[in-house]
């Protein structure tokens, strides 16, 4: 469920087709995401699922499932 409303918000902000995201894709080298992209998309994520991501932490999500990760340890 978490994951596949997080791959809804990546396919919004980077104009993809959700279903091409996997837990391995990388936002960068992947998606072609810029830092301004990874910004809007971790903004989304802290809108959708009420939570907050750390400036730490944040710089530490390279591929999209250490932003599951980060949804999953901000949910506990």
């Amino acid at each position: 469920m978490e994951f596949e409303k997080l791959t809804q918000i990546i396919g919004e902000v980077l104009n993809i087709e959700p279903e091409t995201i996997t837990e391995e894709t990388k936002f960068i080298d992947d998606l072609g995401a810029d830092s301004l992209d990874i910004f809007e998309i971790i903004t989304a994520i802290e809108d959708s699922f009420d939570i907050t991501i750390d400036d730490s932490q944040a710089e530490s999500i390279v591929t999209v499932g250490d932003a599951a990760d980060a949804i999953r340890n901000a949910v506990k």
